[in-house]
């Protein structure tokens, strides 16, 4: 498999410790930066960023990997059902980490998902991260409002599919697409999907038939 690990350096860390340690998207930061790496997305679209910890990861990969990506991260940054009201400091935060360690990579776009999605071309996102508001009709709309937005061969990740307290759905939602597209999945870290719903590049083929063997990289 040609499926390469890196030992990352993440500079958001330097910031500020709490962007991981606060993160439930922790352990995944080197799988996300490992993505990136291989994929070299042209453009890649987060959809929910709280703190940054995944989208910083994302970037650190484009920098490091001296690519063309441009990173976007779409939030209100004000908060939702799930995670509370915060205050503007947050923003500040992320805003000050993009501007420090990855300026003309990541693009901050204060909007809630449903206005942003028209600042896009159809087919133009080669990797979507869907991880906004988590019940089964949040995620379900917003999976289905930016799929016309995935080029061919695009991924779109999907956090928390292993989260069945609350009114959490991601993981009911996951269920359904995952029986209808080629896909991975880790389980750690409230759980991460990887979907191609509009097929998978060649080197991605090698990949999917070897499911264990990226899963067992990352535990």
């Amino acid at each position: 498999m040609n499926w390469v690990t890196h030992k990352p350096s993440f500079e958001f860390e330097t910031f500020s410790p709490i962007i991981r340690s606060q993160s439930a998207w922790s352990g995944h930061l080197d799988f996300a930066y490992d993505l990136v790496r291989f994929e070299k997305p042209e453009t890649l679209v987060e959809l929910g960023t709280h703190l940054g910890a995944s989208f910083f990861s994302f970037c650190q990969g484009v920098k490091d990997g001296g690519l063309s990506t441009k990173c976007f991260a779409v939030d209100t940054w004000a908060g939702d059902g799930h995670t509370g009201p915060y205050g503007e400091g947050v923003f500040q935060i992320v805003e000050k980490v993009v501007s420090d360690n990855y300026l003309n990579i990541g693009n901050l776009i204060r909007s809630t998902f449903d206005d942003a999605v028209d600042r896009f071309q159809d087919e133009t996102i080669n990797l979507l991260h869907i991880d906004g508001y988590h019940t089964y009709e949040a995620v379900s709309h917003d999976y289905n409002t930016w799929l016309p937005k995935v080029a061919k061969n695009g991924i779109v990740l999907f956090h928390d599919i292993e989260v069945r307290s609350s009114d959490f759905g991601v993981y009911k939602f996951w269920d359904e697409v995952k029986v209808k597209y080629p896909h991975f999945q880790f389980a750690h870290s409230y759980g991460l999907g990887v979907l191609f719903p509009k097929g998978c590049s060649d080197k991605f083929e090698e990949i999917l038939k070897n499911k264990e063997e990226i899963q067992n990289m990352y535990k």
